[in-house]
C-alpha cells in the first residue's frame, strides 16, 4: 500500500480477498464504491424521515399530549420548547410553581418509546458502519476509489439531500 495518492493497481480493499489488479476490476470496484457513496447519503435521507415520523407520531399519542399540555400549562397555555418553560418556571417563587419544576425538568427529555428508539440506533448504527468503510477506502490513497466516493457522495446529496432537511436547513419564519 502506498501513503501517498495514486492510481495505482493491487491496493487492497477492505478485505485481504478484496484486491482488484486489472483496470477491468478496478473500474468495477470504483462503481460498486459510487453505488456505495449513494447509499451512504440515502440511509442519512432516511434517518432524518424517520426521526420526522417519529416526532409527529409521538405528539400524537396520548403521552405526547400530556407532555405538550404540561408544557403549556407552565407557560400559560401558549406551547414552546422545554428549555424556556424550565427557564420561566425557574424565575418563579411560588411552592406551587416549585413542584412544576421538577415536572417540567424530566419532561424535557422526550419519553423512551422502544418502536421508536431501537430503529433510530439501528440506522444510526448501518449509517456509521457505512461511514466507516467509506473512510477505510479513503485510507488507501487510491484516487480512483476517493475520486468514486466523492462523485457518489455529490450524487447521493443530489438525490436525497432535499428529503426531510434537517431544521438548520429550514428557513427562518
Amino acid at each position: 500500500m502506498n501513503a501517498w495518492l495514486h492510481f495505482g493497481k493491487s491496493d487492497y480493499l477492505l478485505f485481504e480477498t478484496w484486491r482488484p489488479s486489472s483496470n477491468g476490476a478496478i473500474a468495477g470496484t470504483c462503481i460498486a464504491i459510487f453505488a456505495f457513496a449513494i447509499f451512504d447519503r440515502s440511509l442519512a435521507a432516511l434517518r432524518r424521515t424517520r426521526e420526522d415520523h417519529w416526532k409527529t407520531r409521538l405528539v400524537h399519542t396520548h403521552k405526547g399530549f400530556q407532555l405538550i399540555n404540561a408544557l403549556s400549562a407552565l407557560d400559560g397555555g401558549k406551547a414552546v420548547g422545554t428549555g424556556e418553560v424550565v427557564g420561566e418556571v425557574l424565575s418563579t417563587d411560588s411552592p406551587h410553581d416549585a413542584k412544576n419544576i421538577s415536572r417540567a425538568t424530566l419532561r424535557s427529555i422526550p419519553p423512551f418509546v422502544p418502536f421508536h428508539d431501537i430503529p433510530r440506533g439501528i440506522i444510526y448504527a448501518i449509517q456509521t458502519a457505512s461511514s466507516y468503510i467509506l473512510m477505510l477506502t479513503v485510507m488507501t490513497f487510491n484516487a480512483a476509489y476517493i475520486i468514486s466516493i466523492i462523485l457518489g457522495l455529490g450524487v447521493g446529496e443530489v438525490l436525497f439531500g432535499r428529503i426531510a432537511p434537517g431544521p438548520s436547513t429550514h428557513p427562518a419564519h
